[in-house]
C-alpha cells in the first residue's frame, strides 16, 4: 500500500474503516508522543549525510519521558529541545494536541529519529491517537498497528529506536522501595510481589503493566509540565479523559474545590449575592449580539450543529461564559430602580475548545468556576463590589490555599472583552518563572446594560433613561492548579491544611515479632482514640489501619498525597504518653504529649499553613524585580523573574514590549534551550507605594513618561 500520504498510512493500517470508532472499550488511553528537535548538526544514524531535524517519542499511557537531555544521550545525540506548539504546527500541519506518529509528513519522514518503548512489541493494549487527517476524530490503533506504522516509516526512511522507558524510569528513582509484607492478595499474588512488580515496573504477575509508586521527575529538573502531570496523577488528583483537554477531578482534588466553593459561596452571600442557575445553551443570534465581547471569545466556541441524525436549522453554542445568556433576562427582571442591585451567582461548567496544549486545571476544555453578575444603579456601588470580590479571590488564595497573590489591574489590553475595567490577583511560579491569573472582577461599566436595553427611570430626574452598571466576576479549578506548583515537592503533592480533604494519617509504628498480642492491641485502641477525639474536634484525620503494608510505605503514600500531618504512635511512645507529628512541608518531627493533641494539631495545622504561605511568599517577592532600563528586561526574566516597569500605559508600548523581549530572548541565548516568549502585562498592582515613587520615571521601552509602576513576565 503506498504510503506516500497520510491517508495512504492509514489504509494501510486499516483505520479508515468505518469500524474503527473511538470508544472507552476500544482504546484504554491515549498514547504518548512528544516532538524534540535535535542540537543543530545532528545527523541521521544510519545516514551521516543526512541532516535530523526531528525526533519523535511514542510511548505508553503509564511511562514515563525522564529528563530529556538523558534520553537522548541514550540514543546517541548530544541533546535535543521540545518543539514549541507554534512551530510544531508549521512544521506538521498540525496542533501538539492532534498530532502523534501518524502525522509525520513524507517529505519529513528520512529527517527523523523516531525513538518507541521497547514494551510495544509485547503489549496488547489498544491507544486512542488523534487522526492526522480529522483533527475531530479520534482513532483506536492496536499495539500491532503502531508496530506496523513503525517498520512503514523506517522503510521510508525514518531512524527508529527502542527504548526501555521501564527500567529506565526505575533505574532514576531515587529513594529505595519501601518493604512489603507478604499478604497475600486475591488472584494468589502477595501484596509484596504485586507491590514489588510495580516499583520495577515489569510485566512480571498476571501480565499487567506495573508501575512506580512515588515520583521519578524531580520538580527542578526535565519539562516542568511532565512533573506537574505526574504529581496530579500519582497524588490521586485526577485522570485522564478519552477527549483532549478533558479530565476527570477524582475526589481528592474535588474536595479541594468544595472546600473553595463553601468558603466563597459565604463571603458573597454575606455581600447580598444570590446563587441561580441558566442554561449552558446559548443561540448564535443572542452570542453574537455583542461584538467585542464574542470576538474575544470566537475561536474557543463549541458548537452544536447536529441533533441525532439531523442537522440543527441554527447551530447552538455552549456557553463560554454567560453574559451573553444571562443578560437577555436581567432586561426583563429590572424594571424598576427598585428592583436594583441584583446580584446573582452560578456554579457551573463552561466550554472554551480551542487552545494550544491542554495542561490540567490550568488550561482545559471544559472547567468548573462560579461567575458572578450583578447590576447596580450608580458606578460608585460597581466599583466598590469589583474590589469586595476581589479581595475574597485573594483570601481563597491567601487564606485556604497558602499562595501568595498581587491584586491589581489589568492593561486596556489585556482587559476582558467588551468590559470597562479588569482587575486581577495574580500568581507566580518560581520554578518556571511564569506569572498567573488566579482570579478576574471586571466592572463592565454600561456596554452590555445598552447593548441588552437593560435600563430604569433615573429616580433623580423623572423621564430620564439610565442604563445599569454591572460587574462580572469569576474563579475557577485553576486554583488548584496553582496550589500544585506553588507547593509541590519533589516527593509529590504538599496540601495546605485548610483545603486537604486528609489533614492528619495516624500510622502505627513499632509493631514486630516480638510485640506482645497486649501491647499490639493497647497501640491499635490508642490510634483509634485520637482519632475519634480528634475527629470530635472538627480535624479531618484517618488512622491508617490497612494490613500487608509496613509504615515506610504507608509514610511514602501518605507523602505523595501531600497529607499535611503524619502521626506515628508505637509501643514506645504509649508508655510516653506522645505522638511522634512529621510534618509534610518541611520534613520536621517533634514530639506531641496525646492527652494535649486536641488543642496541639489545630494549632500545628495553623503553623503549617501560615509557614507554606510565608514561604511562597518569600519566594515570589525574591523573584520580582524593579527595572527602568530595557538593557536589563530580558536577563532579569531569563533568571525566571517577573520585573516592575514604570510603564507609560499605551497600548502600542506594551505589543512592542513582548515583540521585543521575545525577539531578544531568542537572539541572546547562549544555547537553544533559552525561553523564548516575550514580556506580557500582568496587572498594575493597587500597591504603588511598595516600588517607591513612579513621578518623573521614563518607560524603558519608548521614553515616555511613565503613568504607574506595572507587572511584566511570562505567563501561563
Amino acid at each position: 500500500m503506498d504510503l506516500t500520504s497520510l491517508t495512504g498510512r492509514l489504509e494501510a493500517l486499516q483505520l479508515l474503516s468505518g469500524e474503527n470508532k473511538p470508544t472507552a472499550a476500544a482504546a484504554s488511553s491515549g498514547l504518548q508522543t512528544y516532538f524534540f528537535t535535535p542540537k543543530s548538526g545532528s545527523k541521521h544514524p544510519s545516514h551521516a549525510d543526512q541532516d535530523l531535524k526531528l525526533v519523535v517519542v511514542t510511548l505508553e499511557p503509564e511511562q514515563n519521558l525522564g529528563p530529556a537531555k538523558a534520553l537522548a544521550t541514550q540514543v546517541g545525540l548530544k541533546d535535543m529541545r521540545a518543539i514549541a506548539a507554534a512551530d510544531l504546527e508549521k512544521l506538521l500541519g498540525r496542533k501538539r494536541e492532534q498530532a502523534s506518529p501518524l502525522s509525520v509528513p513524507p517529505q519529513l519522514v528520512a529527517s527523523t529519529l523516531l525513538i518507541t518503548s521497547s514494551s510495544l512489541t509485547s503489549s496488547s493494549e489498544t491507544f486512542s491517537v488523534p487522526s492526522p487527517i480529522d483533527p475531530a476524530t479520534t482513532l483506536s490503533v492496536s499495539a500491532e498497528q503502531v508496530q506496523q506504522l513503525i517498520k512503514k516509516l523506517e522503510e521510508e526512511g525514518a531512524a527508529v529506536k527502542a527504548v526501555d522507558f521501564q527500567a529506565k524510569a526505575a533505574q532514576a528513582a531515587a529513594p529505595a522501595s519501601p518493604a512489603v509484607k507478604s499478604t497475600p492478595a486475591r488472584g494468589g499474588s502477595t501484596i509484596a510481589e504485586k507491590e514489588a512488580a510495580a516499583l520495577r515496573g515489569k510485566k512480571d504477575l498476571e501480565g499487567k503493566s506495573g508501575v512506580q509508586l512515588g515520583l521519578t521527575i524531580r520538580k527542578e529538573q526535565a519539562v516542568f509540565g511532565d512533573w506537574y502531570s505526574q504529581t496530579l496523577i500519582k497524588g490521586d488528583m485526577l485522570d485522564y479523559y478519552d477527549i483532549s483537554g478533558c479530565y476527570i477531578l477524582k475526589p481528592w482534588s474535588y474536595g479541594i474545590w468544595q472546600t473553595i466553593q463553601n468558603f466563597f459561596d459565604a463571603g458573597i452571600k454575606e455581600l447580598g449575592v444570590q446563587n441561580a442557575y441558566f442554561p449552558m445553551f446559548v443561540s448564535s443570534k443572542v452570542l453574537e449580539r455583542e461584538k467585542d465581547h464574542i470576538e474575544g471569545f470566537a475561536p474557543e466556541v463549541a458548537w452544536v450543529t447536529r441533533a441525532g441524525q439531523s442537522d440543527l436549522e441554527e447551530p447552538i453554542a455552549i456557553r463560554p461564559t454567560s453574559e451573553t445568556v444571562m443578560y437577555p433576562y436581567y432586561a426583563k427582571w429590572i424594571r424598576s430602580h427598585r428592583d436594583l442591585p441584583l446580584k446573582l451567582n452560578q456554579w457551573n461548567s463552561v466550554v472554551r475548545w480551542e487552545f494550544k496544549n491542554p495542561q490540567p486545571f490550568l488550561r482545559t476544555r471544559e472547567f468548573l468556576w462560579q461567575e458572578g453578575h450583578t447590576a447596580f444603579l450608580t458606578k460608585p456601588e460597581a466599583d466598590t463590589e469589583v474590589l469586595q470580590i476581589l479581595d475574597l479571590y485573594r483570601r481563597v488564595y491567601e487564606e485556604l490555599l497558602a499562595v501568595p497573590v498581587i491584586p491589581g489591574v489589568k492593561s486596556e489590553k489585556e482587559k476582558f472583552a467588551g468590559g470597562l475595567y479588569t482587575t486581577t490577583v495574580e500568581g507566580f511560579i518560581p520554578t518556571t518563572g511564569r506569572g498567573i491569573q488566579g482570579g478576574t472582577s471586571h466592572c463592565l461599566g454600561q456596554n452590555f446594560s445598552k447593548m441588552f436595553n437593560i435600563s430604569v427611570e433615573d429616580p433623580e430626574n423623572k423621564g430620564d433613561k439610565l442604563h445599569v452598571w454591572q460587574n462580572s466576576w469569576g474563579l475557577s479549578t485553576r486554583t488548584i492548579g496553582v496550589m500544585v506548583m506553588v507547593h509541590g515537592d519533589d516527593k509529590g503533592l504538599v496540601l495546605p491544611p485548610r483545603v486537604a480533604q486528609l489533614q492528619v494519617v495516624i500510622v502505627p509504628v513499632g509493631i514486630t515479632a516480638k510485640t506482645t498480642d497486649e501491647e499490639r492491641g493497647q497501640v491499635y485502641e490508642a490510634c483509634l482514640s485520637v482519632e475519634k477525639e480528634l475527629k470530635a474536634k472538627g480535624i479531618k484525620v484517618r488512622y491508617d489501619d490497612r494490613e500487608g503494608y509496613t509504615p515506610a510505605f504507608k509514610y511514602n503514600d501518605w507523602e505523595l498525597k501531600g497529607v499535611p500531618v503524619r502521626l506515628e504512635l508505637g509501643p514506645k511512645d504509649l508508655k510516653e504518653k506522645s505522638v511522634v507529628a512529621v510534618r509534610r512541608d518541611t520534613g520536621n518531627k517533634s514530639k506531641l504529649v496525646i492527652k494535649d493533641l486536641t488543642q496541639s494539631i489545630p494549632d500545628l495545622l495553623d503553623t503549617i499553613h501560615d509557614d507554606m504561605l510565608n514561604k511562597a511568599r518569600g519566594e515570589f517577592n525574591d523573584h520580582i524585580t524593579v527595572i527602568e532600563r530595557w538593557e536589563q528586561i530580558v536577563p532579569t526574566l531569563n533568571k525566571n523573574h517577573v520585573v516592575v516597569l514604570p510603564w507609560c500605559e499605551i497600548e502600542a508600548c506594551e505589543d512592542e514590549i513582548k515583540k521585543r523581549s521575545a525577539q531578544e530572548s531568542v537572539e541572546g541565548a547562549e544555547d537553544e534551550k533559552a525561553p523564548s516568549a516575550g514580556a506580557k502585562s500582568l496587572c498594575i498592582p493597587y500597591d504603588q507605594a511598595r516600588f517607591g515613587d513612579v513621578k518623573g520615571k521614563k518607560c524603558p521601552q519608548c521614553g515616555e513618561e511613565a503613568k504607574r509602576w506595572t507587572l511584566f513576565g511570562r505567563s501561563y
